[in-house]
């Protein structure tokens, strides 16, 4: 259950490190895997391998009634703040800008923190580095 409880809680895949720190290494991890899976087999959600760990999936059978449903479902966009969605919406209106050009946008510095946090989202990506004195990279 402890295995099951830390995937459920997770946002992001757990790794079979993650699961040895939970139930120590004298167990299977493999095993503790396909148990839960039997356990789950007649549950709408799954557990699936997804890069290199483990993850909750709704099974596809009810995906048309999760979306006829319009309940806020889990999703990066979900844990932006209001300031983190400030960001993105000038870094989408602009389409290359730096960091220090946001900044100026925003009449304050933008932390690294944010813009980590968007491209951990998978909302912005870098580009290549600008020609501009200092060689920054835009987003």
């Amino acid at each position: 259950m402890r295995v099951e409880a830390v995937i459920f809680a997770s946002g992001e895949p757990v790794t079979r490190e993650i699961l040895a720190r939970v139930v120590g290494k004298d167990y299977s991890i493999d095993l503790l895997i396909e148990d839960l899976r039997e356990e789950l087999r007649s549950r709408p959600y799954e557990l699936v391998s997804v890069a290199g760990g483990w993850q909750h999936r709704t099974r596809v059978a009810y995906a048309a009634a999760i979306r006829a449903s319009s309940a806020p479902t889990r999703s990066a966009a979900a844990v932006l703040s209001e300031h983190g969605s400030m960001v993105l919406m000038a870094i989408g209106y602009f389409q290359t800008v730096t960091k220090s050009e946001l900044g100026k946008i925003f009449g304050k510095e933008v932390s690294r923190d944010t813009i980590s946090a968007l491209r951990g989202a998978g909302f912005v990506s870098s580009g290549l580095r600008s020609l501009t004195p200092g060689r920054p990279i835009p987003m």
